[in-house]
């Protein structure tokens, strides 16, 4: 098919919060335009995309991928559940496929892989469907006619195909198993403060209700700190459809309806750092969705001289203009210079903001609510898919 990519642009304000620290407990940090920004690893947004598939949307988790090293024991309690065999045989058969595939286990944790593996709980069960009925046979094997047996059986094609919706977008990389890797149909980039980003400490005290205070010291049972900032944070991401389908085996339906599970849970997840402490919980002030035919355009060159409070902050004519407001306006006249400029005009932009802080826009067009740019842009990708033009 054509090369048809989804570029998603988003601009979101966070208050005091800790989203994603780093090794010391410290908010997530970058130099960008010569000044510190508050950042939020891609890592981190993907996660919480990936929680947002079930918490949100309520899609099955036998739709979706699991990632961990434990998939032997995995397949062990699929096998013992199926077959009945006690635990320990069917602990053989799910080592054997394992060797089969070429995972090793982990030097530290025998009963673990050496790798995280990402894969689809359905996966899973076709690959106990592939030894469910001949266990008895492979069991009166051992060693390497066992591994070879089952290898055999074809468990590598198993998770090579059928994959969920989160494996096919994100992908899946096994350094020592390339046979194994999906390509990501989907990019993330890290999100960055679009102005230069402070950081502060909390220094809390935690009270020990037991305590009798009128005999003992009246001193806290508990002092310590937390590190936070609060930023407008400019998001990105990209999806490639062609690859996306691809990984779906082809089907461009399923690749739609994913990308429009994405667009929702993307748009609406949030990382759970300090949650608990920050309640940092906010929705997007601009959402800005691109279907693109040429390439992805990330758009933060449009804070690399960072965004200031503009001079007309709280007057007559621009009463609720801050960060955000002039973010959004950045936003869209970056938007109109990559086509300008560069000639990449997008096949479509559909987006949600708030029209006094851009009241005349030169690219982002009016504004829609959120289940509209979602349909908007299921329509305007379908149709890119079935145009009969030379990728």
């Amino acid at each position: 098919m054509n090369r048809t990519y989804v570029d998603v642009h988003i601009l979101q304000t966070v208050p005091p919060s800790n989203l994603n620290r780093d090794d010391a407990g410290s908010p997530k940090q970058a130099i960008y335009g010569g000044v510190r920004r508050a950042r939020v690893s891609s890592q981190a947004w993907k996660r919480a995309t990936r929680l947002a598939f079930s918490e949100r949307l309520n899609l099955p988790a036998e739709q979706l991928g699991i990632r961990t090293k434990r998939i032997g024991q995995q397949l062990t309690d699929r096998i013992t559940a199926r077959t009945g065999l006690d635990p320990q045989a069917a602990r053989r058969l799910a080592d054997a496929m394992l060797a089969g595939l070429g995972l090793t286990a982990s030097k530290k944790k025998a009963e673990e892989s050496a790798y995280l593996l990402f894969y689809g709980r359905a996966q899973l069960d076709r690959l106990v469907d592939l030894v469910a009925d001949n266990a008895s046979d492979l069991l009166a094997l051992t060693g390497e006619p066992l591994t070879k047996a089952t290898a055999e059986l074809g468990v590598q094609q198993v998770l090579t195909e059928g994959h969920p919706i989160d494996v096919a977008l994100f992908g899946r990389m096994v350094a020592d198993l390339t046979a194994l890797n999906v390509d990501a149909a989907t990019q993330v980039a890290h999100a960055l403060s679009t102005h230069e980003a402070s950081f502060e400490f909390d220094y809390f005290t935690a009270v020990d209700d037991a305590k009798d205070r009128e005999i003992e010291d009246a001193g806290a049972g508990m002092i310590g700190t937390v590190e936070f900032t609060s930023a407008t944070l400019y998001r990105f991401a990209t999806v490639g459809m062609h690859q996306l389908i691809e990984n779906l085996d082809g089907r461009a339906d399923a690749a739609v309806d994913a990308l429009a599970a994405f667009l929702e849970a993307f748009v609406y997840s949030m990382p759970t750092g300090h949650a608990n402490t920050f309640a940092h919980h906010t929705l997007p002030n601009l959402v800005s969705v691109v279907v693109r035919g040429d390439q992805p355009v990330n758009l933060v060159s449009a804070f690399e001289n960072p965004v200031r409070l503009p001079s007309a902050y709280a007057s007559e004519t621009r009463p609720r203009d801050g960060i955000a407001a002039e973010s959004a306006r950045r936003l869209d006249a970056e938007l109109a210079k990559a086509a300008r400029l560069w000639g990449v005009t997008p096949l479509s932009v559909t987006s949600l903001y708030d029209q006094q802080a851009v009241p005349e826009p030169a690219a982002l067009g009016p504004v829609q609510p959120f289940a509209e740019i979602v349909a908007a842009v299921r329509d305007a990708v379908t149709a890119r898919i079935t145009e009969n033009v030379p990728a």
